[in-house]
């Protein structure tokens, strides 16, 4: 979906800020919907607070995943994936 990518609002004496509808709509935000607020070099950045999982770093997450069977070499992976694609796109 596309739509307005900026608009213009104003604060009021209290630092509340009112989304446009158009922008509510396209980022499907409604009342209570809770937004982190960050300062950046550029102004102020709004983002959804619901995020299914916080950042990480690959570092602390590698390794998490059971694993199943024999590891497969960067070789078969990518044949697999290849071979794949060429079913995929013969289908088409």
């Amino acid at each position: 979906m596309t739509g307005p990518r900026s608009s213009t609002t104003v604060m009021s004496t209290k630092g509340q800020v009112i989304l446009p509808k158009a922008i509510r709509d396209e980022k499907n935000r409604s009342a209570g919907a809770r937004l982190v607020v960050e300062a950046t070099p550029d102004g102020v950045l709004l983002r959804a607070a619901d995020r299914p999982f916080p950042p990480a770093e690959f570092a602390e997450v590698r390794g998490r995943l059971a694993v199943h069977g024999k590891s497969l070499s960067l070789e078969q992976i990518d044949a697999a994936l290849s071979a794949a694609a060429k079913r995929r796109y013969a289908r088409d």
